[in-house]
């Protein structure tokens, strides 16, 4: 992808020197105690450390994201990248969102390490990036995209690039009320959860799509931009996750799609530009 380095966005916050990370509270929690939480809330995907009150562990303030950071010139030129992408792809939608009517407000990205706590509960570094719509912001441990290569088998800049503009996709759904109509939905219909989330993570690489589409008009891709945005949305569907865990592949237990249906909706959105053709909910 063609881009250039420049000043780091003003909506991204860089917590990798520790802001962001469990410290010591008040009551003198050890740090065994502390990796025991980190450990119960990843399998039972529950934030443990609610349960612990004022006394226990709390999230480092705000004063400890200026740690000093211990990163290699790689990883300093990919925070450079995700900044570029986080700019333009926010910019593409302060555009394409007024045109429906409704005013597009920006995201934050908030890059860290291990473990970090958010509005919508503890995230850590096993859960992939992901994001809150309590608190607007897209969270991504860097150390994603290297596993996204090695372990998923999708390289390259446009790839990581893909998943970004997926999770400002959510955001999108946020800005326009979509993610909240899910939600409401999802409490009422137990039984349609999966189903619903299935859509709205598909409406998300569709919205994807439509910064890619927008990056194509603009000759910013490069030969195998295309394929490498397909390679990681396929790389990430469900049924080849559980293939690669050693399961049987089980659509009823599909959350973010097949790779066959993320595949679709990205390029639906990369060949359309238009958020009306990304209505997964009817498609």
């Amino acid at each position: 992808m063609r881009w250039s380095p420049g000043g780091r966005s003003s909506n991204l916050e860089d917590r990798r020197g520790g802001g962001g990370r469990f410290m010591r509270g008040a009551g003198g929690m050890g740090l065994g105690t502390v990796v025991v939480l980190i450990v119960l809330s990843l399998i039972f995907k529950r934030d443990m450390f609610q349960f612990v009150g004022d006394a226990g562990v709390s999230a480092a303030p705000e004063a400890a994201a200026g740690a000093p950071i211990e990163a290699t010139p790689e990883e300093e030129r990919l925070v450079d990248f995700v900044s570029f992408v986080l700019d333009d792809a926010q910019a593409v939608w302060s555009q394409t969102l007024p045109r429906a009517g409704t005013p597009y407000r920006p995201a934050r990205l908030v890059l860290f390490r291990d473990a970090i706590q958010s509005a919508c509960g503890l995230g850590q570094t096993a859960t992939g990036p992901f994001y809150c719509p309590a608190d607007e912001k897209v969270y991504i441990d860097l150390g994603f995209y290297q596993e996204l290569q090695e372990r998923f088998g999708a390289p390259g800049d446009f790839a990581q690039a893909y998943v970004l503009a997926h999770e400002i996709g959510h955001h999108v759904q946020n800005v326009l009320g979509t993610e909240a109509e899910v939600r409401q939905a999802r409490g009422s219909r137990p039984d349609l959860a999966n189903r619903l989330s299935v859509r709205l993570e598909l409406q998300a690489d569709c919205y994807a799509g439509i910064w890619a589409h927008s990056t194509a008009q603009r000759e910013l891709l490069e030969r195998g931009d295309v394929e490498e945005g397909l390679g990681a949305a396929a790389a990430v569907g469900d049924d080849r996750i559980q293939r690669m865990g050693g399961g049987r592949v089980a659509p009823e237990g599909f959350t973010h799609g097949s790779s066959e249906d993320r595949m679709r909706w990205f390029r639906r959105g990369l060949e359309t530009g238009s958020p009306e053709a990304c209505d997964t909910f009817q498609g």
